[in-house]
């Protein structure tokens, strides 16, 4: 299967069919943003931000955020910049998320379905980024693709040498080893599931 990652006019249809419980996806980045406890117009740093549909769950859970948006392909965040209320975009990073992350502190950090393109050990070096970019008390949440105890359980389609994802239980060690108290809020499909980590 092509990268439908990096194509902007095709993104949300393709990712839609190839992973049916995307919008589920993003009504857990929601859950969690209106869940968390902190202040009002929170500073947030979407990472992947592809099109925009991860900040646009954040500013239905909190509508005065004002949002970081990084990611590596700059169509796909042309696209985000039309679907958001520029009020609320307070920057535009093009980078790779293997890369330093935009300085902080931030309140929240989220990212859905981009984490996974990371090998182990950049995921635990980003973790402990993500960590520090935090504000005390500040909140990760992360929806990703996590391999099944049988990996060929997996549903969401994966591109050798693109797509990397680990076990969820993995995940879970290396967010508390970055200093993180973390559980798994939902998990579908077997191989996708929502983390919310807080500091």
């Amino acid at each position: 299967m092509a990268q439908f990652h990096f194509d902007p006019a095709t993104y949300l249809g393709m990712i839609r069919t190839e992973v049916p419980e995307y919008d589920t996806l993003q009504a857990e980045i929601e859950r969690a943003v209106r869940e968390w406890p902190g202040r009002a117009a929170p500073r947030v740093l979407d990472l992947g931000a592809g099109t925009g549909s991860t900040s646009r769950a954040v500013l239905d859970a909190r509508a005065d955020a004002h949002l970081v948006l990084v990611d590596e392909n700059p169509g796909m965040l042309d696209v985000a910049r039309d679907l958001l209320p520029a009020a609320n975009v307070e920057a535009v990073v093009i980078t790779d998320l293997a890369d330093a992350l935009p300085p902080g502190p931030f309140d929240l950090i989220v990212s859905a379905l981009a984490i996974h393109h990371l090998d182990g050990a950049a995921k635990r070096a980003l973790f402990t980024e993500v960590h520090d970019r935090l504000q005390p008390h500040g909140r990760f949440a992360m929806a990703d693709v996590v391999v099944p105890d049988d990996p060929a359980e997996i549903v969401a389609p994966l591109t050798p040498g693109y797509d990397k994802p680990d076990r969820a239980a993995d995940l879970l060690d290396w967010l508390r080893a970055a200093g993180f108290r973390v559980e798994c809020v939902w998990s579908a499909a077997p191989d996708l599931a929502v983390f919310i980590a807080d500091k």
